[in-house]
């Protein structure tokens, strides 16, 4: 989380999303797709394919820190050797890459001040980059409300699932996560292209997402207090309005959102959920603020105790594993 606040995202050049992405684009133009079953399990040894090369680099990294560096000593009088803790720092930074808390804000905050200062273009234009839609002509209740359902759908996605599956496997179910999501996103659509191919990616993110998506409407309603909202009606709005999105999960965090802080979301002919007016520019503040709060709850009541007892157990399981490996092979 200090990394996270303090320096953010990696430059786009050395991002492993970048790295991960470029890699399944290069897969996307090489794949032939002939036959549905065909190219549905292309889908899925790509995903393969993909995990294995980010799980087996990272975790061979974090290997050679911890068991090779061991005769470096102790740092002063902490017991803890050199390589333990650069194994720490490492496994920290690389743990960072798969999930985002403080980037809500980062792309938020410009457009609230466009909004503030009545630059409604401007604001339509940076709110592109952050949905899908078309948001040339958008007014500002409308431009309010697409950054509040990107900051609540995107705590489910960049917070909760990633970080609650390195709590159970480590780097390892971070990454499996990570990989699933971001194929879903280039992937995941219903057209003649992706299909089939995006078919696995996208119903395993579900899979994936289905536990975490629920599990966050709990951590929206009691961050909602320290923004003035209503952790009942973030609850209520979770229950009853779920199913008005596409996806079998984003509505979960979207309506504990709109209700929790007492405005309606809307993205035209799509859905409406949560009652009252349409955000205003002060609740996008309040979105992501309430966010941010969510998040830290969740790193400290799931993920960290999840990794204490299994994750950091299964990881070093796997590493001593992988050097067993390399002791055979080399």
């Amino acid at each position: 989380m200090l990394i996270d606040a303090v320096i953010g995202e990696f430059p786009n050049a050395v991002h492993p999303l970048r790295w991960m992405g470029n890699m399944l684009g290069g897969l996307d133009k090489r794949i032939k797709r002939k036959g549905r079953r065909s190219t549905i399990m292309k889908g899925l040894l790509s995903y393969l394919l993909v995990l294995f090369i980010f799980a087996f680099v990272t975790l061979t990294v974090l290997t050679l820190l911890r068991t090779q560096l061991g005769h470096m000593g102790n740092i002063g009088d902490t017991g803890m050797g050199v390589g333990e803790m650069l194994w720490i720092i490492i496994c920290a930074l690389i743990f960072k890459q798969t999930f985002a808390v403080f980037s809500f804000r980062k792309h938020c905050g410009p457009i609230q001040n466009d909004l503030e200062a009545g630059n409604t273009e401007d604001a339509a234009s940076k709110v592109q980059m952050i949905v899908s839609r078309n948001t040339k002509g958008m007014d500002a209740e409308h431009i309010a409300s697409s950054c509040a359902e990107t900051v609540s759908e995107n705590y489910a996605d960049s917070v909760c699932s990633p970080t609650f599956y390195f709590g159970i496997f480590g780097i390892f179910g971070a990454w499996m996560f990570r990989c699933c999501n971001l194929m879903d996103a280039m992937w995941g659509y219903l057209n003649e292209k992706y299909g089939d191919l995006g078919y696995f990616p996208a119903k395993f993110d579900d899979v994936l997402g289905y536990v975490t998506s629920r599990m966050s409407i709990l951590f929206i309603a009691l961050a909602s207090l320290f923004v003035g909202g209503s952790p009942r009606k973030a609850i209520s709005a979770a229950f009853y309005e779920h199913n008005k999105t596409p996806s079998p999960n984003s509505g979960w965090p979207m309506t504990a959102a709109a209700g929790a802080l007492g405005f309606r979301m809307e993205k035209k002919d799509v859905y409406v959920m949560g009652t009252g007016e349409m955000p205003s520019v002060r609740d996008i503040s309040r979105c992501y603020k309430m966010v941010e709060i969510a998040a830290f709850m969740f790193l400290a009541i799931v993920t960290v105790p999840l990794y204490m007892f299994i994750g950091i157990h299964i990881q070093i399981y796997m590493e001593d594993a992988l050097m067993s490996l390399f002791r055979v092979i080399f």
